[in-house]
């Protein structure tokens, strides 16, 4: 996978990857195992993450759809 970063980033990233005496995909790597994980059975602030892979092939009214989940969820009181 290539990602494009600004140099800035990329330096910082460099200069974490020496002082470890690592990778830069090492230190990424890390990073990203520190993300949050999805809490099952729970809430979790990216948990909109898949929400295009419903597999449903019915048009979608999305500004209704909104509406009707922020009703549910304002009843919940969340």
């Amino acid at each position: 996978m290539t990602v494009e970063l600004p140099e800035e980033a990329l330096a910082r990233l460099r200069a974490e990857a020496a002082r470890r005496g690592t990778s830069v995909d090492d230190v990424i790597a890390d990073l990203v195992g520190r993300l949050p994980r999805p809490v099952v059975g729970g809430r979790h602030r990216l948990s909109f993450v898949g929400i295009g892979e419903s597999g449903r092939s019915e048009p979608t009214d999305v500004k209704r759809e909104r509406a009707e989940l922020a009703a549910r969820k304002y009843a919940e009181g969340v």
